[in-house]
């Protein structure tokens, strides 16, 4: 038995994943649309992997599976419209660490993410990746730690309460420095800051900073992972550069409304996972930085609620509000 059929069906046993409900099978019902709801623009790590997965199910169920980016708010106008519709599976939303800490930073939101949203399995994760510009003195991020506690730096993101700017929060409270935070409106013109030197650092989302560090443009000092990235193999570790405890991945998975049926649940994460380990949507994850690693239901669960924690903490001891 091959690597992938041994994590099918290890995956199966310990989410339950087996012998579904034989009326799990009629759903989708035909003539149904489904819609896969990217709480982002598009072209983002999340709708890359959105869009993989709603292909290969549109396939295999025969069934037109519709990626529909809803952006705004931090991802709550997306989440909302989930949270808020029906229970009968024709709308999955994607989510990412930025929900997870959404529920620290907008306390009032129309919606529950913790009651009216229901965990339906995780994808893939992403490092956070530490770059400064090609030119800066500032070489590794053993001179980063020391430089933050000696010099007024500061950190751009891609706005108030995103991944770069938890990561940064996480770096300061860990090396007791005060970097500055620069939200801008995206990632993508905090880059252009970066790399016209407006800008010290940005603990960056690693699909958003890769290609210019291949390119020469920027200089990656750390990757916030257990492990090195085969895309960036002379990048050291967080953990490799004297701190373990920045470890930080963007991760993408899926949710749908809370009261949504534990077939359909089921039917859902046991085709996601197939696909994520499927050769194809593999290798496409792995070639932009992903990290493949589909959990159920009751893994993700688990995985979601300590998540939640871990930035919630974090969101009260930096003050991070967002406007």
């Amino acid at each position: 038995m091959q690597r992938r059929d041994l994590v099918l069906s290890g995956l199966a046993a310990a989410t339950g994943l087996v012998s579904p409900p034989t009326w799990a099978q009629d759903f989708p019902k035909p003539g149904t649309t489904l819609k896969y709801i990217v709480p982002f623009p598009p072209g983002g790590l999340t709708d890359v992997m959105a869009r993989a997965v709603a292909q290969q199910l549109s396939q295999a169920w025969k069934t037109p599976f519709v990626v529909e980016n809803k952006a705004g708010g931090n991802g709550q106008i997306g989440a909302e419209q989930v949270a808020k519709g029906p229970a009968d599976g024709s709308q999955i939303l994607a989510i990412t660490l930025a929900h997870a800490a959404n529920v620290s930073l907008f306390p009032n939101a129309p919606y529950s993410f913790t009651k009216d949203l229901r965990p339906v399995a995780l994808l893939a994760g992403s490092p956070m990746l530490v770059v400064v510009p090609a030119n800066s003195p500032i070489a590794s991020f053993k001179d980063l730690m020391a430089a933050s506690k000696t010099k007024p730096l500061n950190a751009g993101s891609s706005g108030n309460g995103t991944p770069p700017h938890l990561t940064m929060a996480l770096f300061n409270e860990l090396n007791k420095s005060k970097i500055a935070h620069i939200p801008y409106r995206g990632g993508a013109p905090s880059m252009t800051d970066l790399i016209g030197g407006q800008l010290d650092v940005i603990f960056s989302n690693f699909p958003e900073s890769i290609a210019h560090v291949k390119g020469g443009k920027l200089r990656a000092l750390a990757i916030c992972s257990f492990a090195r990235s085969p895309l960036l193999p002379d990048v050291p570790t967080a953990l490799e550069s004297g701190m373990p405890g920045l470890f930080v991945e963007n991760w993408t998975a899926a949710m749908v409304q809370a009261k949504t049926p534990d077939a359909i649940v089921d039917k859902y994460a046991r085709e996601i996972i197939k696909v994520m380990y499927s050769r194809e949507v593999e290798d496409r994850a792995s070639a932009q930085g992903f990290k493949v690693s589909p959990k159920g239901e009751g893994e993700f669960a688990a995985f979601l609620q300590t998540e939640v924690s871990r930035w919630g903490r974090l969101i009260k001891a930096a003050k991070i509000t967002v406007t």
